[in-house]
């Protein structure tokens, strides 16, 4: 059960308002991807995931999960470690993904796992992560800036590649 913006107080609203918003922004291109045909848009939406990915990533691993680990280490531990594997994984996907093309044998089959992991750590961060942070009615007001700030930075970084 996807996590509704509503339920967030509205200093909570911006930090995880923007992480809902990244999820349903690669959602969409997971999904819009199966029915391309193609190649050169079948590439142009994975790069987009992948840079999409690779920015969401770099936010939650800078601020927002060493937020929660020093407000709480022994309620969300278990669960960032958790999120944290499953970034080593995907950045590993990504990182195959930038190096191939559509031509190759296993692309499609890479970026829908890529999606498959993706939508799994999705669920687990709007079913369990986020409205536990949403219960503890945690001030993230000081997170939003930098978060902004890094993942315009990457994206950034990335688009000149």
């Amino acid at each position: 059960m996807a996590m509704n913006k509503s339920h967030l107080t509205k200093v909570q609203k911006g930090v995880i308002g923007m992480l809902i918003d990244d999820h349903r922004k690669v959602q969409k291109i997971f999904k819009d991807f199966e029915s391309v045909e193609d190649p050169i848009r079948k590439q142009e939406m994975v790069m987009e995931a992948c840079m999409e990915l690779t920015a969401h990533a770099e936010i939650e691993e800078q601020h927002f999960y060493p937020f929660l680990r020093d407000a709480d280490p022994e309620k969300f531990g278990d669960l960032l470690d958790e999120a944290e594997v499953e970034h080593t994984s995907a950045k590993d996907l990504v990182q195959q993904l930038m190096a191939m093309s559509p031509e190759d044998p296993l692309y499609d089959a890479r970026f829908t796992v890529l999606g498959e992991y993706t939508e799994h750590h999705i669920e687990e961060e709007e079913d369990e992560l986020f409205p536990e942070v949403a219960k503890q009615g945690y001030d993230l007001t000081e997170l939003e800036a930098p978060m902004q700030e890094t993942k315009e930075a990457v994206l950034g970084r990335l688009e000149k590649v």
